[in-house]
């Protein structure tokens, strides 16, 4: 008798069926592979000042010197394009994940008050939350930043500040359907604690609209920080980002010398597509009224 397929294994066999999906985690998985092991596979170390020759400036892709062959090309300071794109992509990621969870935590924990205990707690939250979403979210973490001032600690502060209502009003909405369901009103007869019912019963089957929003989100809030780098109020020189690495090359792309903001950006492109394409097979997945 062939054994019954569990949920676990529909969901994963419905996401395996995309080519698509397959094709975006396949490059997903390789980014993070190399975003992690960039110090070991980086032919330089681009924050090393020892290792960089102002001599090796602006070298076109393919071009051999004495410290080897820099096949993405050199920027002004004489770093590899190459190892430059690898750290840049740790700390892209890192700022887009980072700012990704904690907002998640502090929307999810909002959302859910806001849903569980209605009446004043609810009306604040979420006025609190409408009034932020009414304004353009580059337009809240540019106020942010120019108040902080750059580093990579100040731009995820700003990157929670701009994401979580979206979170909140998720759960909210999710939660708010949830709560009407017996099983919660099964909860509260027997007395259980509010704690318990909310982050054992209510939660749970409110997470699969968050993580197709938090997947979406990571993508959000990398190109958000690549904008904002760009415009020089994200990170610092000495920390570059994809978006830091794209801002150098802007000014030599009418000399001819592309590879500095083209290669990079190339990078942004395929991280943003990679993500997105995941998180449409996920809400596909995870919301099978919406299956193609």
């Amino acid at each position: 008798m062939a054994r019954e397929e569990t949920p676990l294994g529909r969901m994963l066999s419905d996401f395996l069926s995309s080519p698509t999906a397959v094709f975006g985690l396949v490059l997903l998985a390789a980014i993070l592979t190399v975003a992690i092991a960039a110090p070991f596979i980086s032919p330089q170390n681009p924050y090393d000042l020892a290792q960089l020759d102002v001599m090796d400036g602006r070298l076109p892709p393919g071009a051999k010197t004495d410290g080897g062959t820099f096949w993405l090309g050199t920027d002004d300071q004489g770093r590899d394009m190459l190892s430059a794109i690898f750290y840049g992509l740790r700390i892209s990621l890192t700022v887009g994940v980072a700012s990704t969870v904690v907002a998640l935590a502090l929307g999810m924990a909002l959302g859910l008050a806001a849903a569980y205990f209605g009446g004043r707690t609810e009306t604040v939250i979420m006025r609190i939350a409408d009034i932020q979403l009414s304004f353009p979210a580059i337009l809240i973490a540019l106020i942010l930043l120019a108040v902080l001032g750059q580093g990579m600690l100040k731009i995820i502060a700003a990157l929670i500040t701009v994401q979580w209502a979206y979170y909140a009003r998720t759960v909210r909405s999710a939660a708010l359907v949830e709560k009407r369901k017996e099983y919660i009103e099964a909860a509260r007869c027997l007395a259980l604690p509010p704690s318990r019912i909310v982050f054992r019963h209510l939660l749970p089957n409110c997470l699969p609209p968050l993580i197709v929003v938090a997947t979406v989100q990571v993508a959000a809030a990398i190109a958000l920080e690549a904008t904002l780098s760009f415009l020089g109020l994200g990170l610092p020189i000495t920390e570059p980002s994809l978006g830091l690495l794209i801002a150098n090359g802007y000014q030599y792309l009418l000399s001819g010398k592309y590879w500095i903001s083209f290669f990079p950006g190339v990078a942004l492109l395929l991280t943003i597509v990679s993500i997105n394409l995941v998180a449409d097979q996920l809400r596909d997945v995870l919301n099978p009224r919406l299956q193609r």
